[in-house]
């Protein structure tokens, strides 16, 4: 998701550096357990489609629930390690904003 504080980042980023910002990328731990999950949710569907019961389906689905929980806290740590670090290191000092945007996501309690 683009925000209007990641977009400044980007242009100082590539202002200072000369370099076209990349985020860093979703390490391959994060990346499997999504292809983990990928597979659970198709495995959800079809017992839908054959009428398996309802408590059974609930039990994978909270399943899910924790997996996608467990993937979360994964990109939150990179999130904290790289572009939070890095914009401290890189500026010196906190950042408001991105304290703001970082605890608006942990506040909606979906990581």
């Amino acid at each position: 998701m683009e925000t209007p504080f990641l977009n400044e980042m980007k242009d100082i980023y590539e202002q200072n550096t000369n370099e076209k910002f990349e985020p860093p990328p979703v390490n391959e731990e994060a990346l499997k357990r999504l292809q983990i999950i990928e597979g659970q949710l198709r495995g959800i569907h079809k017992m839908g489609k054959e009428n398996k019961r309802c408590i059974d389906i609930l039990n994978q689905i909270s399943a899910v629930r924790a997996a996608l929980d467990k993937v979360g806290k994964i990109i939150l740590r990179r999130h904290v390690d790289n572009c939070v670090t890095n914009h401290i290191h890189n500026n010196g000092e906190k950042n408001n904003d991105l304290v703001n945007e970082l605890m608006e996501v942990i506040a909606r309690k979906e990581i």
